[in-house]
């Protein structure tokens, strides 16, 4: 005759398999060591990786605007005063910070990457991390940018604003 399995055992079995399953888990490792936790980074470390990053940056916008060179992007008009109008392709930012003031940055924040999204007020903002950048030089307001966006040249002829 077939013996019956109640419910208390049942229970009790299924606790002891997840008591084992963590044991296993948590064993035959040792503890992590000074050899084996990964180190934190040092100042320097943290500083060339900074300027790495705002090196790629850099030369990411400088090659995508070499490729669009001579193309009218906006017209004046279209720029507000103290904003500004962001292009994906290619990444840049013009901006008015004063009438007739036009200028250009590269959109791509040198923090990681991003593409700025939006100019106010003269600041321009990248929505990843929350860096503002001056719409008058494009120097860093607020971090965690530690570089600005660097000067793309532009001409205006006319109405237009064409990538020099």
């Amino acid at each position: 005759m077939a013996r019956t399995v109640g419910r208390r055992e049942v229970i009790a079995g299924g606790g002891l398999v997840a008591v084992g399953g963590i044991l296993v888990a948590c064993g035959g490792g040792g503890s992590a060591t000074e050899e084996t936790a990964a180190p934190s980074p040092s100042e320097a470390e943290t500083a060339d990786e900074t300027a790495e990053e705002a090196e790629v940056a850099e030369d990411i916008a400088e090659e995508e605007v070499q490729q669009d060179q001579g193309d009218a992007l906006v017209a004046v008009s279209e720029v507000p005063v103290e904003g500004g109008v962001v292009f994906p392709d290619p990444a840049v930012v013009v901006v008015q910070p004063a009438a007739g003031d036009i200028k250009c940055f590269s959109a791509v924040c040198p923090h990681q990457g991003c593409l700025v999204a939006s100019v106010e007020a003269n600041e321009i903002l990248c929505p990843c991390h929350g860096s503002l950048f001056s719409a008058q030089d494009g120097s860093v307001i607020q971090g965690p940018a530690r570089q600005g966006l660097p000067p793309v040249d532009i001409a205006v002829e006319g109405d237009s604003v064409i990538l020099g």
